[in-house]
């Protein structure tokens, strides 16, 4: 462990040189920001929201520039802090037309431009700091091996996004012995604005819930409707009507943590086995009909069910017009990780309405045997596969490897039967379910 820290301490060391060698000086009051994400908004911010879509920008530059993740982490959590001590008041933006104080329960909104200069220049005096003697940056204990994919596929747009976060506890200043890990894909409609939204808030909201150590799955569950409710604020104001379905899974030491809105999905593959976590959020279940009509909506059928003959889910953030029918209540479950897991898949229902469990175990099987237990383009292989059975949808496919992809193969080729196609269409899924909210 001591080699791996002294290697991510030389690294960090060559990215904050190179860096302070492009950028010498902070930025003066006019000055262009080195970065611009491309495709985002650069409206206004609520004093709530700033914290977060700063670290969202920082973590665009850094990535931009190949900064190793623990590095990048560390230095966004730093200059967050910083900002935190500044009167966020001095950056209040003028003459907002019908966004005083109260309006839609928000505070103040604040100029996103002077604001990020201001950050970008506390990150540069961090990396000043930090140049000389980095902080300890340490990985994590348990495996992981993040394959991600996605594709907008024959839409016109993409509207999914996801969020893979192995440095969570870097970029939360969280100093425990604890593992965690956060990986998210989200799957907007009706726009991009709340797929974007969701992808920058939900973890920090996770993050930042009072019960995160001590009741994690709480905490991801409850944060879904806060991040709604953050963004019913912003659509109200900005007159938006996207929404966004979700799924997250957060690893907690021996812990698997989830949460969901609507139709994406999480499997976890345990041994060969494909093993059912959750059941989606689609207006033809029962149960969600019942809600739905109890409030005074209907599901019709419309080439498929649909609430209130609109949209194909009943659970989302966002959706400002189809409140409350379209809940932005999540359901969520907890499960012990024995280290006989294999991997956890999450994607959206472009996938999954494509692809049933058990052809996700035959395709990573199929996958790590053509290229001698590497798995760092099965989730590639998994969006191939659900383009040829038709789907026409954005797909996309986060994979995460829970032990070695070797390791993996080794076990399935040792115990053939374990893994097979035709074992897995005789048996039911195990059934793994812990506990769920509705």
């Amino acid at each position: 462990m001591a080699g791996v820290e002294a290697a991510a301490a030389a690294a960090a060391r060559d990215f904050l040189g190179c860096l302070l060698r492009d950028v010498p000086r902070p930025l003066g009051p006019e000055e262009a920001l080195p970065w611009s994400p491309p495709g985002r908004g650069g409206g206004p911010l609520s004093p709530a929201e700033a914290p977060a879509e700063l670290a969202e920008w920082a973590g665009g530059f850094l990535g931009s520039r190949n900064a190793p993740p623990l590095l990048a982490a560390s230095l966004i959590h730093a200059a967050v802090c910083d900002l935190l001590q500044t009167d966020l008041g001095d950056f209040r933006k003028q003459n907002v037309e019908g966004e005083e104080a109260g309006d839609h329960g928000t505070s103040p909104l604040l100029d996103r431009g002077p604001l990020q200069r201001c950050f970008f220049n506390k990150l540069w005096d961090i990396c000043c700091k930090w140049q000389k003697e980095p902080p300890p940056l340490r990985p994590l204990k348990r495996y992981l091996q993040v394959s991600i994919h996605a594709t907008r596929n024959t839409r016109r747009k993409m509207e999914d996004r996801h969020v893979s976060l192995p440095e969570f506890n870097q970029l939360f200043g969280m100093m425990d012995d604890v593992d965690r890990a956060y990986f998210a894909v989200f799957d907007g409609h009706g726009g991009i604005d709340a797929a974007n939204y969701v992808a920058t808030h939900l973890h920090v909201n996770v993050a930042h819930h009072k019960e995160i150590l001590k009741n994690p799955e709480e905490a991801l569950r409850d944060s879904f409707q806060k991040t709604d409710e953050m963004f019913l604020c912003k659509a109200r104001r900005e007159k938006l009507r996207s929404g966004s379905t979700g799924v997250t899974a957060l690893m907690v030491g021996n812990k698997l943590h989830i949460a969901w809105l609507g139709d994406s999905q999480v499997m976890l593959v345990q041994r060969g086995k494909a093993v059912t976590l959750m059941e989606p959020h689609k207006p033809e279940r029962e149960d969600e009909k019942q809600r739905i009509e109890a409030l005074g909506g209907c599901v019709t059928y419309m080439d498929c069910w649909r609430v209130n003959g609109t949209l194909a889910v009943s659970r989302a953030i966002g959706d400002l017009s189809q409140k409350p029918y379209i809940s932005g209540c999540a359901d969520s479950a907890s499960f012990e990780l024995t280290g006989a897991e294999d991997y956890v898949l999450l994607a959206c229902d472009g996938f999954f309405d494509a692809i049933g469990p058990f052809e996700v175990v035959d395709l990573v099987l199929e996958h790590l045997i053509q290229n001698k237990g590497d798995g760092l383009k099965a989730a590639e292989r998994l969006v191939a596969a659900a383009k040829e059975s038709g789907s026409s949808d954005n797909i996309t496919v986060l994979l995460v490897f829970l032990r070695e992809p070797k390791e993996v193969l080794a076990d399935c080729l040792q115990d053939p039967k374990s893994c097979s196609a035709d074992d897995n269409a005789a048996d039911p899924p195990f059934n793994f379910f812990s506990s769920e909210t509705n």
